[in-house]
């Protein structure tokens, strides 16, 4: 079965915010001739392994809204103040979901797929729209 994370996104204050981040240090990977895959580092490895790298995505949750998701390609293990941490490795592309509320939370939470809010297959219509406004017509249902 396939299973997904949902992280919160500490910094970013929109989607924008995030997509911004990423499009730098894409740059800068591109720059350096590495591999145009991007990377979270947490301190616990996900123990559901192989079902977040059967087709799992990680869902950003931005200012208390699941708004984004990126597919999860590998999960490798490195070291930060020598000690043991792991590597969430996903792909740059953006893939824009109808935004649901969601309570903070430290880490990360698995999601599962019943659970994961549906893609945006139309995201132009939404794109010109103040992030107020995409909240406050998420909440109605609108969006």
């Amino acid at each position: 079965m396939t299973l997904h994370l949902l992280k919160l996104s500490v910094g970013p204050e929109s989607l924008a915010d995030l997509a911004r981040w990423q499009n730098a240090r894409l740059k800068e990977k591109k720059k350096k001739r590495e591999p145009l895959l991007l990377q979270h580092v947490t301190r616990m490895t996900p123990k559901r392994g192989d079902q977040l790298l059967a087709g799992g995505s990680i869902y950003w949750v931005i200012k208390g809204h699941i708004v984004a998701r990126q597919k999860l390609v590998a999960l490798k293990p490195v070291q930060k103040y020598h000690k043991p941490h792991c590597a969430l490795v996903y792909e740059p592309k953006l893939i824009l979901v109808a935004r649901r509320r969601h309570r903070p939370f430290q880490g990360w939470r698995y999601l599962l797929p019943k659970d994961a809010p549906p893609d945006i297959t139309d995201p132009k219509s939404a794109r010109n729209l103040p992030e107020a406004l995409k909240s406050e017509l998420a909440e109605l249902g609108l969006l």
